[in-house]
């Protein structure tokens, strides 16, 4: 570790001694040390919008993550937000921002030391080395969390007047301003923050954890990527881009099994199911989308659903439905006769459970993790799958929490049309008219039972149920 990042920091070490404040012998607890993302980059370059994109993807894989932006902290401290707020030479200004800023990078290391926080998204420009060097100051060495910052370079003209047009003059900043007098006044905020922004450098930051990202996506610069979470960091970075594009979600027709409300197992279409598969074809003709791939699992429902549509296809074992290990093919009255203790489990947390010698939901996060990756890189995509798998899928997208995802709602013959945009994701619903079983099951209304005892089985209930281990 460079000089200037240990300043002050001696702990009993000569100078000549000094060791990197992440070593375990200073930090014994680093191993679970919290994580914080520093953002860095001039304005309307996407760093919000990488903020939020990230946040989602490291909560739907089960990493508690949080973003402070340190906006919304300025807009809570002034109304002035005008392009001469950020004048550098604004001393008034100037003590305002510095202040919402230390407030916001508190408040992270807060909920990041005291409420179960895993990673925190510091969200500013942080455009002076001063600025970082405070920030990483404050969090690696007072507070031994591992620090990684993500900077957003973009010299791309079409790209920044993109950025400015849908989204930055529609923030709360020019709510009451004409369009193009606040694309002049956010363009002389940029200025602002130019005069005196230094991107980070690979030799003078050699000592930092960074990636710097080029034109959204274009190009890629990674630096001394430290631990698990960075190097997710780093993978789900270089997979996302921004370009326009549909994700079209659906389940496979109704099945044969549905009919005879049995979960898993391999079965064909039902009469209403092929029904459905007509219409899909249809529907996508009609829809007329560009450069349409089409995904389905190895299971024969998905692919004979997705036969009739006239796009090049892939089947991923990935979307493959839940493993229902020994349930698989049984009814719900059946489990909860056979295996009364293993029904009334999955009511307790149905995320987390995993049937024997089957899966959970959180197994099949996991599962999908890939699919996520390259439809963040595909351009318009047609995927057919499964209760289960839609459900993770939707949660991703929506940015759904484990208690609402395995309870999401997505019914038979029904196309659910996600649009990526600039902080989120819109959802379109669209029935194509052609009856089906409901497979819903809502989420019980009581959750204390297994808890309680007074539903759960005895020893001798349980040893009779001969669940195979």
């Amino acid at each position: 570790m460079g000089d200037s990042n240990i300043n002050g920091l001696t702990n009993g070490y000569s100078h000549d001694e000094m060791v990197d404040p992440r070593d375990p012998a200073l930090c014994p607890n680093l191993v679970m040390a919290p994580t914080v993302i520093v953002m860095v980059g001039l304005p309307a370059r996407g760093k919000t919008y990488i903020s939020k994109k990230l946040a989602r993807y490291l909560n739907w894989i089960g990493i508690n993550t949080r973003v402070f932006n340190v906006g919304e902290y300025r807009r809570q401290a002034t109304s002035d937000t005008l392009e001469d707020f950020f004048n550098p030479h604004n001393p008034k200004a100037e003590a305002v921002r510095k202040k919402c800023a230390q407030a916001a990078l508190e408040d992270m290391c807060r909920w990041l030391q005291n409420e179960e926080g895993e990673v925190g998204v510091f969200d500013a420009t942080n455009t002076t080395r001063a600025r970082r060097k405070m920030i990483y100051d404050h969090c690696a060495i007072d507070q031994c969390m591992r620090v990684f910052f993500v900077e957003s370079i973009c010299d791309d003209e079409e790209i920044i007047e993109a950025n400015i047009r849908e989204v930055k003059v529609t923030s709360p900043d020019y709510k009451d301003m004409n369009k193009d007098e606040a694309i002049t006044d956010f363009l002389q905020r940029i200025d602002h923050y130019q005069e005196n922004y230094v991107p980070l450098d690979e030799k003078c930051d050699k000592n930092y954890s960074f990636i710097k990202i080029f034109n959204q996506g274009e190009r890629f610069l990674v630096n001394k990527v430290a631990g698990h979470i960075q190097s997710r960091v780093v993978y789900y970075l270089m997979n996302i881009h921004v370009l326009p594009r549909t994700i079209y979600l659906t389940r496979h027709g109704e099945s044969e099994m549905n009919l005879q409300g049995r979960i898993g197992g391999d079965s064909d279409l039902s009469h209403r199911g092929k029904q459905f598969a007509n219409a899909l074809s249809k529907f996508v003709e009609e829809e007329k989308i560009e450069s349409l791939t089409v995904w389905t699992s190895q299971m024969k429902r998905t692919g004979q659903t997705a036969a009739g549509v006239r796009a090049p296809k892939m089947a991923w074992k990935a979307l493959n439905e839940i493993d229902a290990g020994v349930c698989e093919e049984m009814t719900y009255e059946e489990i909860q006769e056979k295996y009364p203790h293993e029904f009334a489990m999955r009511d307790q947390d149905k995320y987390h459970y995993r049937y024997p010698k089957g899966e959970s939901y959180q197994d099949l996060v996991a599962r999908l993790e890939p699919v996520i990756m390259e439809l963040e890189r595909q351009e318009n995509v047609l995927v057919v799958c499964h209760q289960a798998v839609a459900r993770c899928l939707l949660a991703y997208f929506l940015d759904k929490n484990a208690d609402e995802l395995p309870y999401l709602r997505v019914p038979l013959h029904t196309v659910v049309k996600l649009t990526p945009i600039a902080y989120g994701c819109l959802m379109e619903t669209i029935s194509l008219d052609v009856e089906a079983v409901n497979t819903h099951r809502d989420k019980p209304k009581s959750m204390t039972k297994c808890k309680s005892g007074s539903k759960v089985p005895t020893n001798e209930e349980l040893e009779a149920s001969q669940i195979p281990t």
